[in-house]
């Protein structure tokens, strides 16, 4: 099957069920899931379908999908851990500050914080904070706002005005999607917004994101990547869009 073909076949079966994840789609065409990623991106350029966190939705689809935290915490938990775990090399001096961002990447990165490396911790992710606080090695703050269900993390003017004044040595990032052209996205304005004050806020910035999120656009824009210092992502990530992020200045580490 030519290339053009399968496109053509993906918009259809995409259309016929609603939703189909990328797994789904290469298990269906017999191609890797990188070939899926690629051909998705294409289809979404020319406004035939639409991509979302880990497969594709009709274009028709006017409804933003936002997975709870529950459900994507299920998602590619073994790139997500060796994510975490690279992360640690990213960490400052003791005594340093971080911002920690909400997502399930970062939470396991949470978890794995050395408990002989005193850190003072920023965070807006009420299962962060809840983690962390026992830690004794931890001094911890949590920010003020509205908590949002879907990700339990604090969002709003609160969030916002309480990160303003910040300056730390890095933040770790979570994003729903990050493509070239559209940088690091998030479903949610007030989710952006904090997101957006978290890299004003830090001298580093480290976005934690699995391959799957690569090529994905969400809806509000929160940074470019000529704002992302280092990219920690897995080895599915494509080797067309790692020299690109690296061409556009980020840094990029396979875990």
């Amino acid at each position: 099957m030519y290339a053009e073909e399968r496109q053509q076949a993906m918009v259809e079966l995409v259309t016929e069920h609603g939703r189909l994840s990328v797994a789904a789609i290469a298990a269906q065409f017999d191609v890797t899931t990188e070939t899926v990623r690629r051909d998705l991106s294409a289809l979404e350029r020319m406004g035939l379908l639409r991509r979302v966190h880990g497969g594709a939705v009709p274009a028709s689809s006017l409804a933003v999908i936002e997975a709870g935290l529950g459900e994507r915490d299920q998602a590619n938990t073994a790139q997500k851990e060796l994510i975490a775990k690279a992360a640690i090399d990213q960490l400052p001096p003791a005594g340093g500050t971080v911002l920690l961002d909400a997502g399930t990447t970062t939470a396991r990165f949470a978890g794995m914080l050395p408990r002989d490396h005193r850190l003072t911790v920023i965070t807006h992710a009420v299962p962060i904070a809840a983690r962390l606080a026992v830690q004794p090695q931890i001094e911890l703050y949590l920010l003020p706002g509205r908590v949002r269900t879907t990700t339990q993390a604090a969002v709003g003017a609160d969030t916002v005005a309480a990160l303003a004044p910040l300056r730390v040595d890095v933040a770790f990032l979570g994003t729903n999607g990050i493509t070239l052209g559209h940088g690091l996205s998030t479903p949610d304005h007030d989710e952006a917004a904090a997101k957006r004050a978290m890299v004003t806020a830090a001298r580093l910035v480290v976005c934690l994101a699995d391959s799957s999120k690569v090529g994905s656009e969400t809806a509000i824009r929160f940074a470019g990547l000529d704002e992302v210092d280092v990219l920690l992502t897995d080895s599915g990530i494509d080797a067309t869009d790692r020299a690109a992020f690296e061409d556009a200045g980020t840094e990029v580490v396979v875990a």
